[in-house]
């Protein structure tokens, strides 16, 4: 939905929890949102988080800020879907799969009820699955539905480069493809340090003896960086809030962003009828253009086997092709 002069920039956020209040608190201090509607089955919960954020408004861009109800779908112009149980210690993101699909179920249909012409950003986990789910029952348009992705974890792979290579993180430019999740790969090829292609950069750093050492090392970290923080604190949701921010903003403000959000693909890099991260144009209307870089034959085939891997979850929740 695009904006104009004189139209709220409405957010509906769903699930007043760790990721939900986290991405509106950041939200709220952004100023790309003019209201921002909190829904959670926890109305006590809800409240409270609505409470606790207005009472930091002397402190960041005017904003309204509520506690929402279904009927607040009908004029939004996203709706960020963080509801569902947390991943706990140990537990992998697939076995999330049959409640959290009831749970993105039940908002879909609120959300048909109201006719609501927003974009649907899905970020409970199995992100790429949940966005399969709710593509499925809204039956949208494949770019108004989808995921966060591999956002965050395309992050943490420029964090840890950025450290590695001893440069700006702002100058690190690369990007995490697949599945959000334990089949999830760096695609190198597409990585670069101010313009150089990484592998030619490190070949003139001085920092990189075992190069190829160092990439499977950094590759591992990204995967299990989610697992080390649910260990430790028992959820994420600092990093992932911003990360929503940055995506929700280019909506808002039809940006024509490129990140690797999950989005279903029909034979883009010979991928069809699942939904994961690989490069996408985002604007106004969500996925305006999936960016079909080209790619190396072994991360061709690491795309696939991820695609493999999630038409097999797919298939347990028995959802409809």
């Amino acid at each position: 939905m695009k904006t104009s002069a004189g139209t709220r920039r409405k957010v509906v956020v769903v699930g007043a929890g760790a990721v939900g209040s986290t991405f509106s608190y950041a939200l709220a201090q952004s100023g790309l949102a003019d209201e921002i509607a909190l829904i959670d089955k926890n109305e006590d919960l809800a409240r409270g988080q609505v409470l606790d954020l207005v009472d930091g408004q002397p402190f960041f861009p005017t904003v309204s800020i509520h506690v929402g109800h279904s009927c607040d779908y009908a004029d939004a112009h996203v709706i960020v879907i963080t509801a569902g149980a947390t991943q706990r210690p140990g537990e992998t993101r697939l076995q999330l799969l049959q409640g959290n699909a009831a749970v993105v179920r039940g908002i879909a249909a609120d959300v048909l009820d109201q006719n609501a012409s927003a974009v649907m950003l899905v970020v409970s986990n199995p992100v790429d699955v949940m966005t399969y789910v709710a593509l499925k029952s809204t039956q949208w348009e494949r770019g108004r539905v989808l995921g966060s992705g591999t956002v965050l974890d395309s992050a943490r792979l420029r964090h840890l480069l950025s450290a590695h290579c001893e440069v700006d993180v702002h100058n690190v430019h690369g990007y995490i493809l697949g599945e959000h999740g334990d089949t999830e790969f760096a695609a190198w090829s597409m990585t670069n340090v101010a313009g150089m292609q990484i592998d030619a950069y490190c070949s003139i750093c001085g920092r990189c003896a075992d190069w190829a050492g160092v990439r499977s090392r950094v590759e591992q970290k990204v995967r299990d960086s989610a697992y080390h923080i649910i260990g430790y604190k028992g959820a994420t949701y600092f990093a992932v809030g911003l990360a929503l921010v940055r995506i929700t903003g280019a909506i808002l403000r039809g940006q024509n962003s490129v990140f690797t959000v999950s989005t279903m693909l029909d034979g883009e890099f010979g991928v069809r009828n699942v939904c994961l991260s690989v490069p996408c144009i985002v604007s106004a209307m969500g996925v305006e253009k999936i960016i079909e870089s080209p790619l190396r034959d072994d991360e061709l085939a690491a795309l696939s086997a991820s695609a493999a891997t999630l038409k097999q979850a797919i298939e347990q929740l028995g959802v409809e092709a």
